[in-house]
């Protein structure tokens, strides 16, 4: 497939202005079945407003925002805030999607929370409760997944496991992923492209290109951003859903190196 039969979706000079100030300025940006890219910026970038821009929620007021026509976008927010007084089951808070019960319950099985269908969604934990809202995500059949802060709430032993699943349904589904992260050392190690954003793009590309790129450097500090710089993690295991190893294979020879810096 041609990259241009592949794209999901283009922005071309996009720009976005509230009482006088620019929030957005000149987005070029694009995105292809199959890509995982990520956004990272520092608070108050513009992250939030461009993933609007893409959902349709707010309007470009310079330049274009182009969707491949039907395109189904699958979209995690960054937060979920229920009712405590309006108990609902993970399968009631699905169902509000209007999916049949076949959907929910494979899309449930999908993101590895199939046990938690009749869970009460006030009991679960915070990395259940961001698995149930890509499970929502997952129910529109999605050519595209904006998923935004995927890991809030998420503890460090369960954000890799998550990290990992993102992954995995990009490969099995197809899709194209646009992801706002703040965990800089997954989006350096595992997205396809980083676009690195202030209002404006500083820059945009592969991730060892964008480490050394002075834009980031400026914006993240220079000490930290080598900290970061990608690197290549042979996964010899994977984790469960609480982030603990199981079928662990046989370590190669590096492995206690790699443990030694924090990359096991």
């Amino acid at each position: 497939m041609s990259t241009e039969a592949a794209e999901l979706l283009r922005l071309e000079g996009a720009g976005l202005a509230r009482d006088g100030q620019w929030l957005l300025q000149d987005i070029d940006l694009s995105l292809v079945a199959g890509q995982i890219v990520s956004l990272i910026g520092p608070n108050g970038a513009g992250k939030t407003t461009l993933v609007k821009l893409v959902l349709g929620l707010l309007t470009a007021e310079r330049g274009r925002v182009w969707r491949r026509p039907g395109l189904r976008i699958g979209y995690m927010p960054q937060r979920l805030q229920l009712n405590p007084a309006m108990p609902m089951t993970v399968n009631r808070f699905l169902a509000l999607s209007r999916a049949p019960r076949t959907a929910i319950a494979a899309a449930l099985a999908e993101t590895g929370i199939a046990s938690l269908g009749n869970s009460p969604m006030q009991d679960i934990s915070g990395g259940e409760t961001q698995r149930v809202l890509l499970a929502r995500a997952l129910l529109r059949r999605p050519q595209l997944l904006v998923l935004d802060e995927p890991a809030q709430g998420v503890d460090i032993a369960g954000q890799t496991e998550l990290y990992e699943l993102i992954s995995t349904l990009r490969d099995r589904l197809g899709c194209g992923v646009l992801m706002v992260s703040h965990d800089l050392h997954w989006v350096m190690a595992q997205t396809d492209s980083v676009v690195c954003l202030n209002q404006h793009i500083c820059c945009h590309g592969h991730p060892a290109h964008i480490s050394s790129d002075p834009a980031y450097l400026s914006l993240f500090g220079e000490r930290h951003a080598h900290a970061l710089a990608p690197y290549r993690h042979r996964h010899d295991h994977r984790h469960d859903m609480h982030g603990d190893v199981v079928n662990a294979k046989p370590q190669p020879q590096n492995a206690a190196t790699d443990r030694e810096q924090g990359r096991g």
